[in-house]
């Protein structure tokens, strides 16, 4: 059910929502500062971004094409 193409396209959504969630901690109106930025709490916000990126991936893999972690049946 899980292939290797499945897989990569997980990690790939994982990835992307997890650099969402950094920029999302740092919020679009404020100046960037780098040597004061908390750099746990980006990495916390980002790493659960990643992991509920990969559930959904997971329960996704039961609803549409099983070969890919989207809920759209692409085949």
């Amino acid at each position: 059910m899980w292939t290797r193409k499945f897989w990569k396209d997980a990690a790939e959504r994982a990835v992307k929502s997890a650099a969402q969630g950094a920029l999302l901690y740092f919020g679009g109106d404020q100046l960037f500062d780098a040597w004061h930025a908390n750099w746990a709490g980006v990495g916390a916000v980002a790493a659960s971004a990643a992991v509920l990126s990969l559930l959904t991936s997971l329960v996704s893999a039961k609803v549409g094409d099983s070969t890919s972690a989207s809920l759209v049946d692409t085949r």
